[in-house]
Parts: C-alpha cells; sequence; structure tokens
C-alpha cells in the first residue's frame, strides 16, 4: 500500500496552495456530482422546502411538467376562479366538474405517473381521494369528489383547501423528461461537469508530463498510470468513483488526516494476509511431505542412494559427516567427562544387584571382618569399569585400526538396518506413522497460527518502526 510519505512527496507540483486549490474543485465537484445522482430521488422534498431550486435545476435534468397532470391543476385552478365568479351551482362550473371527472378517470386509468417510476404517487392520491369521500374505489370517489352535490354539502372552501394541501402537491410532483437516441433519460449535468473536466485533464497532463521528464525510462502511458485514480475525473460515467481521487487529492493537500485509517487498513490487511500466507504455505510444505511420504519416494531416497539427484557440496565437505563426528567429539571428551559419577553410580548399583542375587555374595556378608569387602569391591569395579570405557572410547577414537572396526561396525549395522526397514510391513508401518504425525503437526500448526494470530508480531513490529522512525 502507498505510504504517505511517497504520496505527499510527489513532485509534480510543489505549490501547496495550487494543490489544495485542485482539491477543493474536486471536492466541489463531488459534491455536484452527488447532488446530481440524488437529485431525482429528492426531488419531492425540494419542492416542498426549496420550490425555487427545482425551478432552476429542472432543466438540467430535463424536467418538464407533465402535460396531462399538468392539464388536471389548471382545469382546477380554472374551476376556482369560475366558482369566485358564478358561484358553485352555475352551469360553467357544472361543465368545468365534469370535465374533472373525465380527467380523474383518464389519470386512473392511464398512470401518467408511471413513466418516471412514480406509481407510488398515484396510489397515494388515491388513497387520500377514498378517505376523504369514503369511498372503496378511487373512481367513484373522484366522480364524488368532483359534484356540485358533494361540494355543497362538504362545504366547498374546506374540500379545495383539501385539494390544494394533499392531493395537488403530488400531482404537481409529476413531470416528463424526454429520452435519448439510447433510450436513457436525457440530463445536460454534463455542461456544469464540462468546465471542472477541462480543468482536471489540464492537470492530469501537466503531471503525466513532469513524471515522464523526470523518469525517462516511463512512456506516456506509464506515466499515465502512475496517477490511475484521476483517470475517474475524467470519465463522463461511473462519476460516483470520483471520490477515490478526490480523497487522495485531499490527503495529499493535508485536508484530510486519513492517516489513522490507513495505518489500520494496513494492519487489518497484514495480519489477514500474514495469517493466510502462513498458514497455506506450512499446510502445503507438510502437504508434500505427507506425498512424498506415501508415494515411496523418501524410502527410495533413503535406501537407494543413486536415485537421489546431486548434491552440490559447500566448503568440500560432508556437512552431516561432520557434525555426526563432531558431536561423537564432544559426547566423549566434554560431557562423558561431567557424567561420569553418574555413570559409576550405574554401573555400582547394577553390580550390587547383581552380587546380592549370588549366594557367594550372601555367604561372605556373614563372615565376620569381611561383610565391607563386597562393597569396597563393587565401588573400585564400578569405578574401574567407567574409567576404563572412557579410555577405549577415547582411544578407539583416535586409534586408526579401532576407528576402521567402529566403521565397519556402523557401516553393517547401517546395511542390516536398512534391510530391514525395507521390508514390506516395516516400511507401511514407518509410513503411516510419520504420515499421522504430520497431519498431527498440521493440525496443531494451524491451531497454534488461530489461537496466538501474527497480530503479536505485527504489534511488536510497529513498536519497532516507532522507535527507529521517531
Amino acid at each position: 500500500m502507498t505510504s504517505k510519505k511517497d504520496i505527499k512527496k510527489d513532485p509534480v507540483y510543489r505549490n501547496r496552495w495550487f494543490e489544495r486549490i485542485i482539491a477543493i474543485l474536486a471536492l466541489l465537484n463531488l459534491c455536484l456530482v452527488v447532488f446530481d445522482m440524488t437529485y431525482i430521488h429528492l426531488r419531492d422534498l425540494y419542492l416542498q422546502v426549496l420550490p425555487s431550486l427545482t425551478q432552476v435545476y429542472d432543466p438540467i435534468e430535463d424536467i418538464q411538467p407533465h402535460p396531462e397532470t399538468q392539464n388536471y391543476l389548471n382545469k382546477v385552478t380554472e374551476l376556482e376562479t369560475q366558482v369566485l365568479q358564478t358561484g358553485l351551482s352555475s352551469p360553467p362550473v357544472e361543465s368545468l366538474l365534469e370535465e374533472l371527472r373525465l380527467l380523474s378517470s383518464r389519470m386512473i386509468e392511464d398512470n401518467p405517473f408511471d413513466a418516471v417510476n412514480k406509481s407510488g404517487t398515484l396510489a397515494k392520491i388515491k388513497h387520500e381521494i377514498r378517505l376523504r369521500t369514503n369511498e372503496q374505489f378511487a373512481r367513484e370517489a373522484f366522480t364524488k369528489f368532483w359534484s356540485q352535490a358533494y361540494l355543497s354539502q362538504q362545504n366547498w372552501q374546506s374540500e379545495i383547501n383539501f385539494f390544494n394541501s394533499k392531493i395537488r402537491p403530488l400531482i404537481q410532483s409529476n413531470y416528463y423528461r424526454d429520452i435519448g437516441r439510447f433510450g436513457n433519460f436525457v440530463n445536460h449535468f454534463w455542461l456544469i461537469d464540462l468546465p471542472f473536466v477541462i480543468i482536471f485533464a489540464l492537470d492530469f497532463l501537466a503531471r503525466t508530463f513532469y513524471i515522464s521528464r523526470r523518469n525517462p525510462n516511463l512512456n506516456w502511458l506509464e506515466a499515465m498510470l502512475r496517477r490511475w485514480y484521476d483517470i475517474f475525473l475524467l470519465l463522463p460515467f461511473w462519476r460516483w468513483l470520483r471520490i477515490i481521487p478526490v480523497t487522495i487529492r485531499l490527503y495529499q493537500a493535508d485536508l484530510l488526516n486519513l492517516e489513522p485509517l490507513r495505518s489500520q487498513l494496513n494492519h487489518d490487511f497484514a495480519v489477514s494476509f500474514a495469517e493466510e500466507i502462513t498458514e497455506m504455505v506450512g499446510i502445503q510444505l507438510i502437504d508434500q511431505m505427507q506425498d512424498t511420504i506415501r508415494q515411496g519416494e523418501l524410502a527410495r531416497w533413503l535406501f537407494h542412494p543413486e536415485t537421489r539427484k546431486p548434491y552440490v557440496q559447500v566448503n568440500e565437505r560432508n556437512e552431516v559427516k561432520f557434525i555426526a563426528t563432531r558431536l561423537v567429539n564432544i559426547g566423549i571428551y566434554d560431557v562423558l567427562p561431567q557424567v561420569q559419577p553418574n555413570l559409576e553410580a550405574l554401573i555400582h548399583h547394577t553390580i550390587a544387584s547383581t552380587f546380592k542375587d549370588s549366594p557367594a555374595y550372601q555367604q561372605i556378608q556373614n563372615i565376620p571382618g569381611l561383610n565391607h569387602l563386597p562393597n569396597q569391591l563393587t565401588e573400585k569395579l564400578a569405578r574401574n569399569l567407567s574409567q576404563s570405557a572412557y579410555k577405549n572410547l577415547t582411544k578407539a577414537l583416535s586409534d586408526p585400526v579401532a576407528a576402521e572396526l567402529t566403521s565397519r561396525l556402523m557401516t553393517n549395522f547401517r546395511d542390516v538396518l536398512e534391510m530391514e526397514l525395507q521390508k514390506k510391513h516395516n516400511t507401511q508401518e514407518f509410513q503411516s506413522l510419520l504420515i499421522d504425525m504430520l497431519e498431527e503437526i498440521k493440525i496443531n500448526y494451524v491451531k497454534g497460527i488461530a489461537d496466538s494470530g501474527v497480530e503479536k508480531i505485527l504489534d511488536e513490529a510497529n513498536q519497532i518502526h516507532k522507535i527507529l522512525y521517531k
């Protein structure tokens, strides 16, 4: 992940104020994009709260009053004027009421709200008019509402006030939009977006040119990819993706602090990635070892050296043989002298146990003056045996003949051991045991990672970084 240090040291523009101006312009453009994307969904709210805003922005979305619903509202306005002039019972008013009944029936049948996905508004209108007239069906409810008898009985002024407050805003929210050649609604937002895109394009080209000049090995395409996120500012579609370059530019200009978020994302990514990689590597290694054992490759490698691949020696010596020899020397020359008292005690105990089972030893124990003799003999014999064994071992290591005999013994022992191990029942048994052991190791390996996790390691690494980069 790109570090803050790498991002902020972009040498294309060192003028911090210029970077901040571009970042603020990008933020303003993003706000306009979000406003345009949500305008249709929030237009009903704007109609109630900021009707002047809809008058300004409706042309951008190519929103026009729907002819059918607008004609309906015009007829209601004409009815109000006619009632004021001639009264509710006059023939012109009855003519207008009859026309409104016809228009209401046609509105229910044609549903002019459906074209802009506002059928829910028509359902709301029908619900309100049914509640007002206590009718079960909307068509009969409108017929009753737009009648002289009902309006006279229920009070004309209260009913027309109800219509203007409850029904008119719902009908007025309907609109018509032209459809372009590609089947989408016409939208002129590109006229607002174009100046921003031109500015961002010039900035992008300037940065690309500077990067290519500083890095002659990069062509223009590679230089552009260094600022790949700025491409979203130039696209006329998927404008919501501009949040990516806007966020990065605000971060670069020190107008937005993303360091805590970046650190947490790095931490979470590292924890997840490290844990999965550790598990996969360990499991794959153990699985390969199990497959090698199942296929008999381990047995062939051990018992048929001629099948092994050539082994590269470093320092012209066999490290395995050297290590084994070194361990033997350390064991005999350094370890045995220190554990010789323990060895003498063991030999003494063994000899004493053997003597105790002897009838002659028991008889000597009963002779006065000789009862301590067996113990003295046992101690001396144990000491002599341990010292003799140690001397013989050290002498054998330095004696060429003894070394040769020892080598023959080990070679013969190895050959016989190989012959026994190559027997089918022994090979199968050892293979099964090794596979089971590796399976247990694999399970406990994954369990250990799950229990302890890698967060502790990452926390320690973070502490070290804090100490180093204070």
